[in-house]
């Protein structure tokens, strides 16, 4: 028996697909992610919660020398987020130059506040006495648990900071000059993502 040939005509467009609707399987993509990431910092907010609730815990904002520094962190990160809607938004209406200075904005908000947090680090570990795992003033659960959430989220953050980078080039190159704002999306959800769990961090861990 004769094989036939398997012909197609091209690859299939899924935005155009009812299945799918307006949502590229890339967004797709990074929605299944940012849902399993979100697992995983539930599962350390919630150790840090029933931690906190069940042995004895020094007041963060004392321990942690103030909420100063991670309240700058914090604005700064909201207005990288608001800087990646205005590079969207930019792309949307062919601004070659737009694009790019917003993209770079959230690229430079991103490294500061990665700068912020490697001092915050320095400072704790030579002024307040907290190491990754020991504390001189009290529970060395509280120090072990504050590092890695707020490292777990500083490692997102550099993750950001290099995808975000990998897009300025893209738009240096010319890739979005014609509006096609798809993986300005993408890594736009990601982003926004990575600011969403900071403010929840801040909340339960430096202010309650």
């Amino acid at each position: 028996m004769a094989h036939k040939e398997l012909v197609h005509d091209g690859p299939i467009k899924y935005p155009n697909d009812p299945q799918f609707g307006t949502a590229s399987p890339s967004k797709i993509g990074m929605w299944l992610f940012l849902g399993t990431d979100a697992m995983s910092f539930s599962g350390l907010l919630i150790a840090y919660a029933v931690l906190r609730a069940t042995k004895p815990w020094p007041v963060p904002e004392q321990a942690l020398g103030g909420v100063f520094l991670s309240g700058i962190m914090t604005f700064i990160l909201i207005c990288s987020s608001v800087s990646m809607v205005l590079c969207i938004d930019a792309c949307k209406q062919r601004d070659k130059k737009g694009i790019r200075n917003w993209l770079l904005a959230t690229i430079v908000g991103g490294a500061i506040f990665l700068g912020i947090q490697a001092y915050e680090y320095t400072h704790l570990m030579h002024e307040m006495g907290m190491t990754f795992s020991t504390y001189e003033h009290g529970n060395n659960l509280f120090s072990s648990t504050f590092f890695a959430i707020t490292g777990f989220h500083g490692l997102h953050v550099l993750t950001g900071v290099i995808y975000l980078i990998w897009m300025y080039v893209l738009a240096l190159q010319g890739r979005f000059d014609k509006g096609d704002y798809g993986m300005l999306e993408i890594v736009g959800l990601f982003w926004h993502f990575v600011d969403l769990v900071w403010i929840i961090v801040f909340t339960v861990i430096y202010l309650i």
